[in-house]
């Protein structure tokens, strides 16, 4: 076995130990999938972990409804593929339900607003766990968080008030009312995450690949044009070869220049960079430099 192959086998390993404990040591987890790179490894390593059983677990998406077209497809395609449940808990519906007021400016980001579905939704459906896709290397605020990240009654995060995690020991025991947030590709890079891809041929949407789309150029940053991002007058509209890196909201998620039609392709050109997939392409994180530990200490995933 190759020295590849074998980091591979360890991660997968580790991921899969995650899942199984927990399975094992919550009564209503969830898979949070988004139709993302990384959810789709996720609902890769649960079929490694549960099959030939059914998932012990639904599928749920936190839907903004500003995502990519693409991603929602690949979303239904997978769920139905595999035939797993699958929970869409509507932001819309949270802005409608609560009076929200949506994030001001040109490129607005509804993260923030994710908090009030995925709370209405663990609250609606009693998951004590939520499975996600976070990992250390996207961001300095995931960075801080453990596997078994422990939220209050708010689904509030405390970075300063953390279990330790040694020997791979994962203790799920929350007071009454309090949620877990697991995170079983948390030590992966983004290379990991292609090189995975890679080696099993995971299907994705095709987003992730090169293809010509009309942009408009913010900041030195590719903005796809949508039906929520319109030119204005003066700015520089392009017609691009890009490719996404990350899939988040369509107006605050940007592309990225590039000519890869492969999985090899994208992994040169990820070899080659030297900022982080969400420093490179995601609007919202840029507000402040605790934008995303600040959306996550509210509740946010």
């Amino acid at each position: 076995m190759s020295n590849s192959n074998h980091y591979l086998e360890q991660l997968e390993n580790e991921a899969i130990y995650i899942l199984r404990e927990t399975a094992s040591q919550f009564e209503k987890p969830a898979l949070l999938f988004s139709g993302g790179k990384d959810s789709i490894v996720l609902v890769h390593l649960a079929l490694k972990a549960f099959r030939p059983g059914k998932f012990p677990f639904p599928l749920v998406h936190i839907d903004t409804g500003h995502n990519f077209p693409e991603a929602i497809e690949f979303r239904d395609y997978l769920a139905n593929k595999i035939g797993e449940k699958l929970i869409v808990a509507s932001v819309e519906d949270s802005i409608k339900k609560y009076n929200l007021k949506e994030t001001a400016g040109r490129f607005p980001s509804r993260n923030a607003l994710q908090t009030y579905a995925l709370l209405d939704a663990i609250e609606e459906n009693e998951f004590d766990a939520c499975i996600g896709g976070a990992r250390r290397d996207e961001e300095k605020a995931r960075a801080k968080e453990r596997i078994f990240s422990v939220r209050d009654d708010f689904g509030q995060w405390d970075p300063k008030l953390q279990r330790p995690e040694l020997w791979d020991i994962l203790n799920g025991k929350v007071q009454k009312g309090h949620n877990v947030r697991v995170f079983p590709i948390s030590n992966w890079t983004e290379l990991d995450v292609w090189n995975y891809i890679q080696k099993y041929d995971i299907e994705l949407p095709n987003l992730y690949f090169a293809h010509d789309r009309e942009c408009i150029v913010h900041q030195d940053k590719l903005v796809a044009t949508s039906q929520f991002i319109q030119p204005l007058q003066g700015d520089k509209v392009v017609v691009e070869r890009v490719r996404y890196r990350t899939v988040g909201d369509m107006t605050c998620t940007a592309a990225v220049p590039s000519n890869a039609n492969s999985i090899q392709d994208i992994i040169d050109d990820i070899i080659q960079t030297r900022i982080s997939e969400r420093g490179q392409t995601r609007l919202d994180d840029q507000l402040s430099e605790a934008a995303m530990e600040d959306r996550k200490k509210q509740g946010y995933f």
